[in-house]
């Protein structure tokens, strides 16, 4: 495995340089979140992980491949972009394993801890924002539970994978959100869901959900 790692700040100006849309640069530092924490669950570099968790959707805006094609479009042309960087074999794989139609299988814990956060960090992202105060902090794994029921309820995420993922980690699924929920609220201010924590002044009544 490769000892030279890409700097956060190298990935930090790539995700800039390729994309514009402020929530699609928030769910990649939330999906670095998340994987940074599971490598120290897990025992792994958190900064490796948390590379592949920042930069895995860098290129979606500028190819983002509805047809699903696995040769051209998102991740491949990323994948092309950072391989002509220089970067490593196995953040490229987990990169390509996170799109189920790549034909890439996700046979290192990296790559299927990246698909399983993933979809994931939408999920927990878009049941802080109906909360009236956009805070992570009133989320937990219940309410992420009660939203994945309601199917009109962020209809991009795609709840099997969510599902599907927690399995191919051997992680329970409540106890995945949860882990989830913590590492992004460690993260909160970035992700822009710091809200006002419950019981500060000021907070807002909580609408249940």
């Amino acid at each position: 495995m490769p000892s030279t790692l890409p700097t956060r700040d190298i990935a930090l100006a790539m995700l800039h340089e390729f994309t514009q849309s402020d929530s699609l640069r928030k769910h990649m530092l939330a999906v670095e979140a998340a994987m940074r924490a599971y490598a120290e669950k897990f025992g792994e570099d958190p900064e490796r992980w948390g590379l592949a968790g920042l930069i895995h959707d860098f290129d979606y805006e500028r190819w983002p491949n509805q047809e699903h094609s696995p040769t051209t479009g998102h991740p491949a042309e990323g994948v092309r972009i950072l391989r002509e960087r220089g970067w490593p074999e196995d953040i490229l794989e987990a990169i390509l394993g996170h799109a189920q139609y790549s034909g890439v299988p996700r046979t290192s814990r990296m790559a299927k801890t990246l698909f399983a956060v993933d979809e994931l960090t939408g999920l927990v992202t878009a049941t802080a924002l109906v909360r009236p105060s956009k805070s992570v902090h009133e989320v937990d794994a219940r309410s992420v539970r009660k939203k994945m029921k309601d199917k009109a309820f962020a209809r991009g995420v795609n709840r099997e994978d969510v599902i599907s993922g927690a399995e191919e980690l051997g992680v329970e699924l409540d106890g995945h959100i949860q882990f989830v929920i913590d590492a992004m609220r460690r993260s909160a201010p970035a992700l822009g869901l710091e809200g006002t924590p419950p019981g500060a002044p000021g907070a807002p009544a909580s609408a249940g959900g």
